[in-house]
């Protein structure tokens, strides 16, 4: 893709921020997901599907995927600018995260082209809802001993198992699936496949997981002798593994190439700055103490230097030294940094932090309880903070495994 015109980019840059003024809705009169981890009712999620829609439609999500699959065939500084007018606007967050940030990027990258043409313009206008089936009751984090079985009968494949923390999961039309169909492999990665896989099929069942926030973001998916198509597989039998850890490089933001938008609200340590200057301690403004004041700044320097982080890591030469190192650190810090500000937040709210979202004694409506909740899904999401801390030693580090 040849880079942006700036005259041609200022002026879609222009027409997005006045798109997003005129359709952001500021109150809906019901409250709005801070996470697409969050979606835990059908008026949240008919109001984000419609949303969604209607920006895609207007052009500004999906504008640097190709035109032939639903996009605006732009450059990246197309779908930046319509992104940051998303931001300056508080827009609501995109529904169908999975899709438009690990399934569709995965697709143009390794589907075939029939995938794509099935399947990425209805995920960037929300008419068909993704999923994810990684994680396992009885397996954790050790994602390579999935269980689910997949076993072959002509054009389909007959599912059996069990696949936990799928998010939308009871709102889903399809999954990306993560399943064993070789329980005799050599190497238990050998013995896995991955396919895109119907929630809508007969045999599939899902059980909502009701979460610290009080809502049902996530479900349990049941697969009773489901059938899923052959032709929905990515790569061979047996290369599962290989398609999964391409997928997990997307979820945490190692590889570019996602649609646009957000799918999260982002902790804003300028507005946990104005709650240190409401709050009190005894009569004077909580921002007065100057251990609060000390532990302001710091969350301010912090959060600037993770966005001259994301800049660098769009620049070869400053990551010579370590090349895939900011970008496979990159969830490991912004995820910590957003559950250590929001604790920081709830913690200015002193006794009031206990009322919860609806209580009227609660502060900001418990926005900043809510968001310390919420915060930990990420921190679990796509490979614990631990995890990361793994992966950052061995493949960055160099550190042996022991």
């Amino acid at each position: 893709m040849t880079a942006a015109d700036p005259k041609d980019l200022a002026e879609f840059a222009a027409d997005a921020d006045a798109w997003f003024a005129a359709n952001v809705v500021a109150d809906p009169g019901f409250m709005l997901p801070l996470t697409f981890m969050e979606v835990g009712t059908d008026r949240q999620f008919d109001f984000l599907r419609e949303w969604q829609f209607k920006v895609h439609a207007a052009g500004y999500l999906g504008a640097a995927w190709p035109k032939a699959y639903g996009g605006g065939g732009l450059s990246q500084e197309f779908q930046n600018a319509a992104t940051a007018a998303m931001r300056r606007h508080n827009g609501p967050i995109m529904l169908n995260a999975i899709g438009l940030n690990w399934t569709g990027p995965l697709l143009l990258d390794m589907g075939s082209e029939e995938h794509r043409l099935k399947y990425l313009k209805r995920i960037l206008s929300a008419e068909d809802i993704w999923c994810q089936g990684f994680s396992e009751p009885e397996n954790g984090s050790d994602l390579g001993n999935a269980q689910t079985r997949a076993v072959r009968d002509g054009d389909d494949y007959i599912l059996n198992g069990s696949k936990i923390w799928t998010t939308l999961g009871g709102y889903a039309d399809y999954m990306i699936l993560l399943c064993r169909t070789d329980p005799n492999a050599a190497r238990k990665y050998d013995g896995l496949s991955f396919i895109l896989t119907p929630m809508k099929a007969p045999g599939v069942t899902t059980t909502p997981i009701r979460k610290l926030t009080g809502e049902h973001g996530f479900t349990q998916t049941f697969f009773a002798d489901a059938r899923a198509p052959v032709s929905g597989r990515m790569g061979e039998e047996g290369e599962g593994w290989k398609v999964a850890m391409r997928t997990l490089e997307y979820e945490r933001s190692v590889r570019g190439g996602q649609a646009g938008g957000y799918v999260s609200v982002q902790a804003d340590a300028w507005e946990v700055l104005e709650l240190a200057r409401r709050m009190k301690r005894g009569d004077a403004p909580a921002l007065a103490d100057p251990a609060i004041e000390s532990q302001m700044v710091d969350f301010i320097l912090e959060i600037q230097s993770l966005a001259l982080c994301r800049q660098r890591m769009a620049v070869a030469p400053l990551n010579a030294d370590h090349p895939h190192g900011l970008a496979l650190s990159s969830k490991l810090m912004t995820t910590e940094f957003a559950r250590r500000i929001n604790e920081f937040a709830i913690s200015l709210t002193g006794p009031k932090a206990a009322y919860y979202v609806g209580d009227p004694n609660a502060v900001d409506d418990g926005i900043w309880t809510r968001a310390y909740l919420n915060a930990f899904s990420a921190t679990i999401g796509g490979g614990t903070t631990q995890i990361q801390h793994n992966i950052v030693g061995e493949h960055v580090l160099g550190l042996p495994k022991s």
